[in-house]
């Protein structure tokens, strides 16, 4: 079992295991040993980074331990995550890293793997990993990472550019058209106004400065509401917001309306089952999605089916069915068929081409998308105790299930990368839900609360 990786890399503070200099160090080690016994040949490794300031020496102490063990480093620089994905894969490089904590404040940091298909890698190399460190424990120690990686910075983010503009937007004119882009401080601070420049719009980025501790802080993803004022003040056509890697994006409409993941993947599916290429009318999203997807999707004649939380999962079932397009409430929408990552970039991309084709507003492609009312509540925990072996919390949760009868939903669950109980309900009066999820959230307190 894996106590470091979660479903997302391991994360945590920068400075203390396991993302010490010391430790990141047998990390990068570990990973390129593993690649070299796996292929028999000296294995390249593709590293890129967000904007926190713990990045460069992160990244120069993965490095030193991947180099150490014969690997050649790549490193793209600050780079979003999905554009490491695709580094990994066009470079036929062995692994992709990304040094990053996603929408997490700029304290902490993180590391992803990927394979070269551009996928997460495997939990048994996880495991592998995780072994390595522990065993390599009593050889921790102060050091200085030197080692620098052997390539462009410059020359492997072009290529990601080029792979955007040229061959996601091919055709794409968004002349016309005004964006108010958030960029959250992070990776995408310089690529997605670019981009979108190039493509013909008129853009207005925000929160585009980074300087080390401004990443997600009063903004990006998790905190639309300046960007649903901009994007008014501005009259602007779309608000684009990204997290701190841009693997996600959400959106404000003309209208100041904030879309969700799941108001994305109804406008997307819609354009997909009018073009054919909607495979099986099938729809992948995650246990989080709003049952009002659900309703929206089924008077389309289009199935949704649900996976745990996580894009892992989602990317897992997309495969598994051969479908087309899936995705997260959280803003991952993934098109197996383009990139196996999770992109904002491409996201924001197709819902601009399902614009521009239908010649609407996004505020009207969204039409007959009902977002039933949602609750999300967050427990801090000491531990992780299976909830079928809390009685007061299974009891709590049965009431609860019964006065919701076939008119909500609840979930409860664990996240996968914090030390957080979840409580989530849907149904169709929002005080009630919440009153629900308190009930529930006290129980979990009284049991496990940290």
């Amino acid at each position: 079992m894996k106590t470091l990786f979660g479903t997302d890399g391991i994360r945590g503070e920068a400075g203390k295991f396991p993302l010490d200099e010391a430790t990141v160090r047998i990390i990068g080690s570990s990973l390129a040993s593993y690649l070299k016994n796996s292929s028999g040949k000296t294995p390249s490794i593709v590293i890129g980074r967000d904007t926190r300031e713990s990045g460069p020496w992160l990244e120069a102490a993965l490095i030193e331990g991947a180099a150490s063990a014969g690997a050649d480093c790549l490193s793209a620089g600050v780079i979003t995550t999905p554009g490491v994905a695709y580094l990994t894969r066009v470079k036929d490089a062995d692994a992709g890293v990304v040094i990053s904590a996603s929408h997490n404040p700029y304290h902490d940091n993180g590391i992803k793997i990927f394979a070269p298909s551009g996928r997460k890698i495997a939990d048994t190399v996880e495991r592998k990993i995780e072994a390595d460190i522990f065993a390599q424990a009593a050889d921790r120690g102060d050091f200085k990472a030197n080692v620098s990686a052997s390539a462009n910075e410059l020359e492997l983010r072009k290529s990601y550019e080029n792979f955007l503009a040229g061959e996601i937007a091919d055709g794409l004119n968004l002349a016309g058209l005004k964006l108010v882009v958030d960029c959250a401080n992070g990776a995408s601070s310089e690529i997605a106004p670019a981009l979108f420049k190039k493509l013909g719009a008129d853009v207005l980025a925000i929160n585009a400065a980074p300087d080390g501790k401004n990443i997600n802080l009063n903004c990006g993803s998790l905190h639309i509401e300046s960007l649903q004022k901009k994007t008014l003040t501005e009259r602007a056509d779309l608000g684009i917001a990204f997290d701190g890697d841009a693997d996600r994006s959400l959106f404000v409409d003309s209208k100041g309306n904030f879309i969700d993941g799941d108001g994305a993947l109804w406008v997307l599916a819609q354009q997909l089952q009018d073009r054919h290429q909607l495979k099986e009318n099938t729809v992948v999203a995650t246990v989080m999605s709003n049952i009002g997807l659900e309703i929206a999707l089924r008077s389309r004649g289009i199935e949704l089916i649900r996976t745990d939380v996580g894009d892992k999962y989602v990317l897992e079932e997309l495969l598994r069915r051969g479908v087309s397009l899936g995705g997260e409430q959280s803003g991952h929408i993934i098109f197996p068929e383009l990139s196996l990552a999770g992109d904002g970039m491409i996201t924001s991309l197709c819902l601009l081409r399902a614009m521009v084709e239908a010649r609407k507003s996004l505020a009207d492609l969204v039409g007959g998308f009902e977002h039933y009312p949602q609750t999300l509540l967050n427990v801090r925990v000491r531990e992780k105790i299976p909830f079928e072996q809390l009685p007061t919390v299974q009891e709590a949760a049965k009431q609860v299930e019964e006065q919701l009868s076939q008119n909500g939903r609840l979930l409860l669950r664990y996240s996968g990368t914090e030390p957080l109980a979840r409580v989530m309900i849907e149904g169709a009066n929002q005080n009630e839900i919440e009153s629900y999820a308190e009930k529930i959230a006290s129980q979990i307190r009284q049991e496990i609360g940290a």
